[in-house]
């Protein structure tokens, strides 16, 4: 008796575009070699700071895992707030009340001062979310 060639699955009824994964010239998928890294943000807050001051690379590496694990904490209590809300979006509120749930009391509003400044200003500035520079597009 022949045997029937296997066929991939039939893709889910919902499903409405095909999912493509990234190969290279050898079929395999590729991977993305690229790590979060605020080495150059904690340096340039070190200047601002202490001017005449260095930092050793296992220094920071130590912030930038540091910045790294306060990044994922916050990320992912704004996303269960989110979530329990019923939302798709985390906003600025579901930050606000994740850094005031994980960070303790002075700490905590100092962040959010900052953050809101910051928010503050991004929205205020002249260019409305992101600027395209029409000059290096090839036509």
């Amino acid at each position: 008796m022949p045997e029937l060639a296997k066929s991939a699955p039939a893709p889910r009824k919902g499903s409405k575009k095909a999912v493509t994964k990234a190969q290279n010239k050898d079929g395999k998928k590729r991977k993305c070699n690229c790590k979060e890294s605020y080495s150059v943000y904690v340096y340039k807050v070190l200047k601002q700071v202490h001017p005449d001051t260095s930092i050793s690379s296992k220094a920071m590496g130590i912030m930038n895992s540091f910045v790294n694990d306060i990044f994922k904490r916050i990320a992912g209590e704004a996303w269960h707030l989110a979530h329990y809300n019923k939302r798709s979006t985390i906003t600025s509120r579901e930050i606000h009340t994740a850094v005031h749930l994980l960070l303790p009391g002075e700490l905590a509003k100092h962040a959010v001062s900052e953050g809101t400044k910051a928010v503050t200003k991004y929205t205020s500035s002249n260019t409305e979310g992101i600027t395209f520079l029409w000059k290096l597009v090839k036509k």
